[in-house]
């Protein structure tokens, strides 16, 4: 169901060629076997696929920890520590709560899934709207709660996750209009697709949602809630039914930490200023097996990146350059860019200081000679200047041919704006994200170390350092692009 990784080819590389220039002296420093070697200790099972807000996520921050302070990166984090601390607020549906159609209780997460959270305390008439596809659009549905049965007809499901996505895309589509009309609750009745992907999507649902301090997910009080009901369940409603909803939000905190440190520069006022290497430490930790195995170990998502970033380090810190290196693996990026949106906002440096963002998010599968980067075409690209070191990189080094569609408004995945970059880029600062694209083992216990593409992975780090060297020893840092204005 996965969207074709390279629907169209673009060798980008070929528009910014360039003399070639030496390699840094340093470029020998990335050696596939310790990048090997860290993606295989970072996926260890002992960290249960590091789900953020989770002790095992806080033990991946150690172990990078450990590996900061034994390569002799500095520590940049908060009160001389390579941590940056924060709290990850979580609101999930209290195991209290009570859903019964008709007098009878309904099994939560088996019968009846909550797929939007709410405090609500009610009893009332069901309004059955039929067929998502076919509803009378002139039904006064204010103050009403409203059921229809789901139907995926015009929805796109060749996308990456469509089991995770089925759901929102169809509330998208029907539930939201009902609810601008004034629903008070919403109601969906399994189709084919959705009974398919349920396994999936209630694991989602179970886990709430997640925001960090100022956020609109903090608190969970006048949402309208949306309950999903198991295939075959519309005799049951569709007439004269009355529902009653008892559901309970909890809310606590966890914490969760950035892992910060930096390699100093060696130009007296250039080491003011910084490259920012960009990744996360989270995956999804543990959920519904697949092939017998229920840890998402997050190989490729995104250990290969921390991996590549660990390795130019050693290249840095053989080789220094002018500008600073600042190193930043985020935590909590699979709850909504947390740890990013975090430190984007309570930098360990001053915030100006940061002159270029070079992010990745799984760097190592598909096909050997195929990459790309985000951030290269309008209205996402923020510094030509960038752009233009990153080309000159691939045309010096790797060589990839470049995928560029990914990088458009119109691309269904979207991806721009889900990756770690995204927050710096809002405030203008020039980055990138580095990518080898999707495939069908994102976010499942097949996104393992024994399916990353080691050759291919060294090549990407030669990538990222070869364009972080450009950007750390440019006499101007990267500017930025003049009106730059994401669309969303």
């Amino acid at each position: 169901m996965l969207r074709n990784a390279l629907p169209l080819i673009f060798l980008l590389s070929a528009q910014f060629v360039s003399a070639q220039a030496p390699p840094p002296a340093a470029l020998a420093q990335i050696k596939e076997t310790e990048i090997k070697k860290d993606v295989y200790d970072m996926c260890d099972p002992y960290y249960r696929g590091r789900s953020a807000g989770t002790v095992d996520e806080l033990n991946g921050a150690v172990w990078l920890e450990e590996k900061f302070r034994a390569m002799g990166i500095k520590p940049l984090g908060d009160k001389g520590s390579y941590f940056q601390f924060f709290n990850l607020w979580r609101n999930e549906l209290s195991d209290r709560s009570t859903i019964s159609l008709n007098g009878k209780t309904l099994t939560l997460w088996k019968e009846a899934a909550v797929a939007q959270l709410a405090h609500v305390n009610m009893e009332a008439p069901v309004v059955f709207l039929g067929d998502a596809l076919n509803i009378d659009t002139t039904v006064d549905v204010k103050g009403k709660v409203v059921a229809l049965v789901a139907n995926g007809k015009g929805i796109n499901m060749d996308v990456s996750l469509p089991t995770w996505r089925y759901s929102r895309s169809v509330y998208s589509r029907y539930g939201l209009p009902l609810v601008r009309k004034g629903a008070v609750a919403v109601i969906f009745i399994a189709d084919d697709t959705a009974e398919w992907a349920w396994d999936d999507a209630v694991e989602n649902f179970k886990r709430g949602s997640y925001d960090i301090d100022g956020g609109p997910n903090v608190r969970v009080n006048t949402t309208v809630p949306v309950i999903w009901l198991r295939k075959g369940m519309q005799q049951q409603i569709q007439t004269s039914a009355s529902i009653r909803m008892n559901l309970m939000v909890s809310q606590y905190t966890y914490p969760s930490v950035n892992v910060i440190g930096m390699i100093p520069g060696t130009d007296p006022k250039l080491k003011n200023e910084y490259v920012l290497y960009s990744s996360h430490i989270d995956a999804h930790g543990v959920r519904n097996p697949v092939n017998g195995d229920s840890i998402y170990y997050g190989a490729d998502d995104n250990a290969s990146v921390t991996a590549a970033i660990l390795a130019s380090a050693r290249a840095f810190l053989k080789q220094p350059s002018k500008r600073s290196i600042l190193i930043v693996i985020h935590g909590a990026e699979e709850r909504g860019l947390l740890g990013s949106r975090y430190y984007a906002a309570h930098p360990t440096v001053p915030i100006n200081s940061i002159v270029t963002v070079l992010n990745g998010d799984m760097i190592g599968r598909n096909h050997p000679d195929s990459a790309t980067i985000l951030g290269v075409k309008a209205p996402h690209k923020n510094s030509s200047d960038l752009v233009k070191m990153a080309m000159d990189a691939n045309n010096e080094g790797p060589k990839f041919i470049l995928d560029s569609t990914w990088d458009d408004v119109r691309h269904v995945e979207g991806w721009y704006f889900r990756s770690d970059h995204l927050p710096y880029a809002r405030l203008g600062i020039p980055a990138l994200m580095y990518t080898t694209l999707l495939h069908p083992d994102y976010h499942t216990p097949m996104d393992n170390p024994q399916n990353i593409n080691y050759p291919k992975l060294r090549k990407m780090a030669e990538w990222m350092y070869r364009t972080g060297w450009k950007a750390a020893n440019s006499p101007v840092a990267p500017r930025k692009e003049p009106g730059f204005k994401l669309e969303r």
